[in-house]
């Protein structure tokens, strides 16, 4: 099990953390694109996958979150933004392929 950051002396051990939280967040991601595949199968239209007003809400709700964290907001934004957006094209080519 990693060292938590405040107790990492060396770099070694700051680099097995980061590793670690690394395939955490991988763990995450697919779970999350997982639920992108449950609203391609559930949405009834391709044109509802795009909702412009929930990316907006997300990314607010992510950069809220991370400053309550003490991160940096604004990198926080433009890292969901990309999630978000490439969240969207998964979901698109999901639902493509759905109704093939």
């Amino acid at each position: 099990m990693p060292l938590s950051p405040e107790e990492c002396t060396s770099m070694q051990e700051v680099r097995e953390g980061v590793d670690a939280l690394d395939r955490e967040l991988v763990a995450l991601l697919a779970k999350r694109f997982g639920f992108m595949r449950a609203a391609a199968r559930i949405k009834p239209e391709r044109g509802t996958v795009r909702d412009e007003a929930r990316k907006a809400a997300v990314i607010a709700a992510a950069v809220a979150e991370a400053e309550t964290q003490g991160i940096p907001g604004p990198v926080v934004a433009d890292m969901w933004e990309r999630l978000v957006e490439g969240s969207i094209a998964y979901e698109l080519v999901e639902w493509d392929q759905l109704r093939a």
